[in-house]
């Protein structure tokens, strides 16, 4: 595990923060999700080849994890359900796009926090950079938004203990964490839906032309694929061979102006809490070169459309399986 000594870099990772980026509100649904293409994207991130946020409509992240579980099947990646690629997904036509659970008191035990400020002084302030709400914490654990959840149930449906909701079934296959984990960090991966039975990654790509981690076994084979957002022009992307040296869990983060080109002239350094609204999400995995690492996001529905400081963003539900997969010493490899 990486130590503190390592996180006081991670804070040119902030994801354009100070900018109020990772303090927006979740982009809202504007159509209901289409039954068809939500049990494709489910389908997928249960396989691996995640399409980051579940909203039942398509778009260029579905067509990357369609191209993603193409190469990885042996057939051409076209990134549509064509000929070749509808029995494969049919295979698993009997796992649902939609299911029913039942919110458990813990559900709502938070901590809530309310509304993110934008200041990185007042979120400094707060105990725990946690979920707005339970609506945002639901929405991440089944890999979704919150305004997707309020078209799946209605805006009357109540949240509370004993209530039924219908949500993307990305309920994990296993649950058996290392115990070598931290309890909290166990917690946090099954708050995330994120199976424990990942495969063992040889190498992690970065694609940057097309905006996804490909992880990759020794003979090349692509075993899993995220969308990610990575660098930026004034951040550009660091081509080249580097390799992850450790991961730290629900990290804090120190806030550090001078790495940043957009920072306000009068802000000063803070510490701030872990949780899953902090900049670098729930999880810092850390490469060879400073100030740059793979990490989570405060705001997955921004993944693939907007430019970081450099690093490489997924949501955190892609990051935390990322962890499962990479130990110190793994390649990772960005190319253009």
């Amino acid at each position: 595990m990486a130590r503190a000594k390592t996180l006081m870099v991670a804070g040119a990772c902030l994801a354009f923060a100070t900018a109020g980026l990772a303090v927006q509100p979740p982009v809202a649904a504007p159509t209901a999700p289409d039954d068809q293409i939500m049990h494709q994207q489910v389908l997928l991130d249960r396989l691996g080849f995640t399409p980051g946020v579940i909203d039942g409509r398509p778009g260029a992240s579905l067509r990357l994890a369609l191209s993603g579980f193409q190469e990885a099947r042996g057939v051409a990646p076209t990134g549509e359900v064509d000929a070749a690629t509808a029995p494969l997904l049919d295979a698993y036509a009997t796992t649902p796009a939609v299911i029913e659970v039942a919110l458990q008191p813990q559900d709502f035990a938070g901590p809530f926090v309310g509304p993110l400020p934008k200041d990185p002084a007042q979120q400094a302030k707060l105990p725990a950079m946690g979920y707005a709400n339970v609506l945002e914490a639901l929405a991440e654990r089944f890999h979704t938004m919150p305004a997707v959840l309020i078209r799946l149930n209605g805006e009357d449906t109540p949240l509370k203990p004993g209530a039924r909701i219908k949500v993307p079934n990305v309920v994990p296959a296993q649950a058996a964490y290392p115990d070598t984990l931290r309890p909290e960090w166990r917690a946090t991966l099954a708050q995330l839906s994120v199976s424990s039975d990942q495969p063992r990654a040889a190498r992690v790509v970065v694609v940057k032309s097309r905006g996804v981690l490909r992880v990759e076994d020794d003979a090349g084979k692509l075993l899993a694929q995220f969308p990610a957002t990575m660098g930026s022009a004034h951040d550009p992307l660091p081509i080249g061979t580097w390799k992850i040296q450790g991961t730290s869990y629900l990290p804090e983060y120190h806030y550090n102006p001078k790495l940043f080109w957009d920072a306000k002239g009068t802000d000063k350094k803070q510490l701030l809490q872990p949780g899953p609204n902090a900049p670098v999400g729930v999880v810092w995995m850390d490469l060879n070169k400073a100030h740059y690492g793979i990490h989570g996001t405060p705001t997955p529905e921004t993944i693939g459309r907007t430019a970081s400081h450099g690093c490489v963003r997924l949501t955190n539900w892609d990051a935390a399986r990322l962890s499962l997969m990479v130990k110190p010493g793994t390649p990772a490899i960005f190319k253009r």
